[in-house]
């Protein structure tokens, strides 16, 4: 399965976040995912991609080029792909991936996640967008989602967009069920 996954390039994150991007990244690696991903080598995108590599696995950058020093991509990837803009680069992460994974991340990873959710809600695609809720980290992101159902913004429910992982191995309990 090509496993997309939206985090954090910042390099000043709590080392409970490293741990379990390493973790998801190992557990990716030994079940035979592929590892997509936005090309970066710093913060979570560089501990996920290390973490695949460092297990045998397959990792797949995506970056612009406006990113590629700044974020420092990460040139071990299997293959690394250098788009010309951050749309560009949304797109070819959600043309290759099977399902969508989300670790804590900031604004940069919520557009992510808001892409997807609107392409779910609009049923232009039907892969499954699994956000880990590491510690609670996104318990205010469903507030808000669910206070947008109960005031009708939502015409598709809430369980139908994404589900919520307390953890890594409730992220991959949810992939193995099919969960979209």
């Amino acid at each position: 399965m090509n496993i997309c996954v939206y985090c954090s390039a910042s390099t000043t994150l709590d080392s409970a976040f490293h741990t379990v991007a390493a973790d998801l990244g190992g557990q990716m690696a030994a079940r035979g995912d592929t590892l997509v991903y936005g090309g970066g080598s710093n913060g979570l995108m560089g501990e996920i991609a290390r973490a695949v590599h460092n297990g045998g696995g397959k990792v797949h950058g995506v970056i612009p080029q406006s990113l590629v020093e700044r974020e420092t991509a990460y040139r071990l990837a299997d293959e690394l792909i250098i788009t010309q803009d951050m749309r560009q680069r949304k797109a070819e992460m959600e043309r290759r991936a099977d399902a969508f994974v989300v670790l804590p991340g900031g604004i940069g990873t919520l557009d992510e996640v808001f892409e997807i959710l609107s392409l779910r809600q609009l049923r232009l695609t039907l892969k499954p967008l699994i956000v880990l809720n590491q510690n609670g980290f996104y318990d205010p992101l469903y507030a808000l989602l669910d206070h947008m159902q109960a005031a009708a913004f939502l015409r598709t429910p809430l369980e139908a967009l994404l589900s919520f992982a307390p953890d890594v191995p409730g992220v991959f309990a949810l992939l193995d069920t099919g969960s979209d």
